[in-house]
């Protein structure tokens, strides 16, 4: 694993952390809740990549 990926995640974290913000102070929480949800499933979308990278190493590892 990199480190780029952990940066990746840290970045959108303050980003998605600071519209929250933006947005509730501006009262539009619904939007702000919104935008706490993308964050994640980009997050997720990252991690998922590669947790599937792992899953294919430990097949070849063990000819499964």
């Amino acid at each position: 694993m990199n480190i780029d990926l952990l940066f990746k995640i840290a970045g959108v974290g303050i980003l998605i952390a600071v519209l929250y913000q933006i947005l509730s102070k501006a009262g539009r929480e619904d939007q702000a809740m919104m935008t706490t949800l993308a964050g994640m499933i980009i997050v997720l979308t990252l991690v998922i990549k590669e947790i599937s990278t792992l899953f294919e190493t430990v097949r070849t590892v063990f000819n499964l």
